[in-house]
């Protein structure tokens, strides 16, 4: 009798182990919360994307400062040509880079606008613009030579709001013997210093 007992007993154990598992419920419970967890992390995601991207123009338009500023010194002007620039930016990715000086090549604007054509278009939406400055100023009263100056300036706009359309002239500001660029209105200095 001992023994048919334990076998039933334990025929009771296995039939009762096949039949655990989750209920509906958990199984909703636990989607429900991977679903929190995804609505949270999206945006940030999303938004360290773009970061990226703007990234990219922010080192290109640096790059293309320190360029003007060096065929300045070399030619006495600024330069619309890349080439003669040496810097390399890529065009129909996620900005559309333009050089615009004015006649006398004295002023340089270095535009890196969010292409808002490419195939998806939500990023290019939400994408800011950029603008490198690059002017002249006259030195101290012993040498009278022309400094270079430039300032890397941020759109606080995004999209199609915050493009540069046309050849930004830009101010200066002298603080005793230090000069700064300030940037157009509706961007911000990269530099941290004043606008």
């Amino acid at each position: 009798m001992k023994l048919e007992f334990q076998a039933k007993f334990l025929q009771h154990l296995n039939k009762k182990k096949s039949q655990e598992g989750f209920t509906l419920i958990e199984l909703l419970v636990v989607i429900i919360i991977i679903g929190i967890l995804a609505a949270i992390a999206l945006p940030s995601l999303l938004g360290q994307v773009n970061k990226a991207k703007q990234s990219e123009a922010r080192n290109n338009i640096g790059a293309l400062n320190r360029a003007q500023q060096a065929t300045y010194l070399e030619f006495g002007t600024f330069s619309t040509d890349t080439t003669l620039l040496g810097v390399a930016v890529g065009g129909g990715g996620n900005y559309l880079y333009t050089i615009l000086t004015n006649d006398t090549s004295q002023v340089a604007n270095n535009i890196a606008n969010a292409n808002t054509n490419v195939a998806d278009q939500s990023p290019g939406k939400t994408l800011k613009s950029y603008l490198g400055l690059n002017g002249t100023v006259q030195g101290n009263n012993q040498t009278s030579e022309a400094l270079t100056i430039a300032a890397a300036c941020e759109s606080t706009k995004v999209g199609n709001e915050g493009q540069v359309a046309a050849l930004q002239t830009p101010e200066f500001e002298t603080s005793g013997s230090t000069t700064i660029m300030k940037c157009p209105a509706d961007f911000r200095n990269l530099s941290g210093k004043r606008n």
